[in-house]
């Protein structure tokens, strides 16, 4: 019979990637990590993990060991959700990722709805972008991230999100449109007529020859912002990176920069910038809920997830 704690450090080894790593989010010595891992390889009677260079990794047997012990994970998660919907009320700690958009314009709407219906439940919030989120949920760091998915990048571009373990609930479209300095140049004839009968040329006419701001190089939203940009016919010229869409609105606002903005910016006020629509099928983001398979089924869970998506009802585009 193999011991679950130390297949648990197994897998977590294969999610956090080093010893060190998994030392620190269990709070653990590298050694003790090390020396359960040995008696896990003597109890499976094969290696389980094999040098590369200075760091290891999992052998196809660990592999394999993981698999199965992602199984177990998952029916303790649902026996969990199981005991808790049978207590009266709610209590314990629900652990949340959002990234900024919506942890300002959400995360403190549904915070008030949630304290409001379950008030011994103790909501744990972290700022974090999907790309480090999603990878942080299957190392069980948190039960629900808020994620968001960009025309043509699935799954906000990121290989967390696995179907196998996870599992995917939609919470809103949020749009996505051109922002420009109020006290810029208005669109002429031509533009005007460009926008109404070709987008793209539009958004060259407007934007083309601009500075930018945008999200750094490699993420979701500046590999969708790029190919915008490019399928206009135009190279944008980026001169501001910064992953704080606050930072990219005061940049536009002061007249130093165009940018894509979502609507949920505006969850606070009317926009104080101009705005103007983006080609059919890149004008949209998803946003929406992710938790491990099994997790959902938490009433603590449920009940975030219930408050995320009336938080989310008011900002809802129509499109």
């Amino acid at each position: 019979m193999y011991d679950l704690h130390r297949l648990r450090l197994l897998r977590e080894l294969k999610h956090r990637g080093t010893l060190a790593a998994v030392a620190a989010a269990l709070s653990y010595s590298p050694s003790s990590v090390s020396q359960q891992l040995s008696q896990l390889e003597a109890e499976a009677g094969v290696p389980l993990l094999e040098p590369v260079g200075r760091r290891v990794r999992l052998t196809e047997q660990a592999e394999i060991l993981v698999a199965h012990t992602e199984a177990v994970l998952e029916r303790l998660e649902r026996a969990e959700a199981d005991i808790a919907a049978s207590l009266t009320g709610l209590t314990g700690t629900v652990r949340v990722a959002a990234f900024q958009t919506a942890a300002l314009a959400l995360i403190p709407t549904a915070l008030t709805l949630l304290r409001a219906a379950h008030p011994g439940l103790r909501p744990h919030v972290t700022q974090l972008e999907p790309e480090a989120a999603l990878p942080a949920l299957l190392a069980r760091d948190f039960d629900l991230v808020v994620a968001e998915e960009y025309p043509g990048t699935p799954e906000g571009g990121t290989a967390g999100l696995r179907d196998d373990v996870l599992e995917r609930e939609e919470l809103c479209v949020d749009q996505l449109r051109l922002a420009l300095p109020e006290a810029g140049p208005e669109p002429g004839p031509a533009d005007a007529e460009g926008e109404a009968g070709d987008p793209r040329g539009a958004l060259r006419a407007l934007a083309g020859g601009r500075p930018w701001v945008m999200e750094p190089d490699g993420s979701a939203a500046r590999r969708w912002a790029t190919a915008v940009c490019r399928a206009a016919g135009f190279e944008p010229d980026v001169r501001f990176e910064s992953p704080d869409l606050l930072l990219h609105l005061r940049l536009v606002e002061q007249g130093h920069a165009v940018a894509f903005l979502p609507d949920l910016v505006w969850h606070a006020g009317p926009p104080t910038v101009a705005l103007r629509p983006l080609p059919p099928g890149q004008h949209a983001r998803a946003l929406f809920t992710v938790v491990r398979r099994g997790r959902g089924r938490h009433p603590a869970v449920a009940a975030l997830r219930s408050a995320l998506r009336e938080a989310a009802r008011p900002s809802t585009p129509t499109l």
